[in-house]
């Protein structure tokens, strides 16, 4: 007599999220139908969370017309993407919005702002890029952020989603590692990137950057990115990734617009903590300790 065999568990599947690449111009019209499209085909392919770059609503050529175009997060095109949520029961992660703020009658400045949104289309979370991106590499880019843009006052608590605990920063944040570090202090499992980084800065820096974030955090890292000819005075570098907290890179988009893929393990996540307990072994009787205001440490 043969007794039946016990049934193993089956193997529990991890969330997978879609990583955006995109080349927005001025056409907000043509932007959003790009977006919804890389929207769409990620439900198809089952991902919970889908991640769009900085300017993902438009890339303008000059300031006038960036600032003319902007809208607030009350305005039409938010309503749209709400809808969008909705409709594929996705979240999304606006990775840079034009926003007019409440200020924006006395300043007309905007900020650049990363919206969360749920599968139901409700905002649950917005950062203001805290650091603007002033360069001047001679004879190559010229940005002036701070010329239009207001800077974000503060760092935002992770949230939570089916991926996992996400950190929200915006390109030139990527600079930072203090902001990482604050991010992971406070219990964040992935930190995302979104951004529009130029040809010599993406080049040079882009992958390397990312990928010492997500090692010195022990976080997935997820860049969103442009590509492209956004106008007839930028290119941006491309190149959307997601690192894993072992500093692999795990997916990443090629060349033009698409989507890559990555599962998120969380359980790997903690192992790799417990293997190499960084957080732990941090020294802040020696050099304090890297948190942000207002924002709750996570053991």
């Amino acid at each position: 007599m043969h007794l039946p065999h016990a049934m193993a568990d089956p193997p529990t599947l991890k969330p997978l999220v879609a990583v955006g690449q995109v080349t927005s111009t001025p056409d907000k019209e043509l932007n959003f139908a790009a977006c919804a499209r890389l929207v769409q085909e990620a439900a198809h392919r089952g991902a919970c969370l889908v991640f769009l770059p900085e300017g993902f609503d438009y890339i303008g050529s000059n300031t006038a017309q960036t600032l003319s175009l902007a809208e607030g997060l009350d305005g039409d095109l938010m309503g749209r993407y709400a809808k969008l949520a909705k409709e594929y029961g996705m979240w999304l992660s606006l990775g840079g919005f034009h926003e007019r703020g409440q200020d924006w009658l006395t300043t007309q400045r905007i900020y650049n702002c990363h919206v969360l949104l749920d599968p139901a289309g409700n905002i649950v979370a917005t950062y203001r890029k805290t650091h603007l991106c002033d360069v001047e590499l001679e004879g190559r880019v010229t940005m002036k952020e701070s010329s239009f843009t207001n800077p974000g006052n503060e760092i935002v608590a992770p949230i939570s989603t089916p991926a996992g605990k996400l950190g929200l920063s915006i390109c030139y944040d990527l600079r930072f590692p203090e902001i990482s570090l604050a991010l992971r202090h406070a219990g964040a499992e992935i930190l995302t990137y979104p951004s529009a980084f130029t040809m010599p800065t993406g080049s040079a820096h882009w992958e390397v950057l990312l990928r010492a974030r997500a090692i010195e955090s022990q976080c997935y890292v997820v860049a969103a990115a442009q590509t492209g000819k956004n106008h007839e005075h930028r290119t941006s570098y491309g190149h959307a990734l997601v690192v894993d907290p072992w500093g692999a890179v795990v997916a990443q988009c090629h060349e033009g617009t698409g989507l890559c893929y990555a599962e998120i393990d969380l359980d790997y996540l903690r192992r790799i903590r417990q293997e190499i307990p960084v957080h732990s072994h941090r020294r802040p009787d020696l050099y304090g300790t890297v948190a942000a205001m207002g924002l709750a440490p996570v053991p």
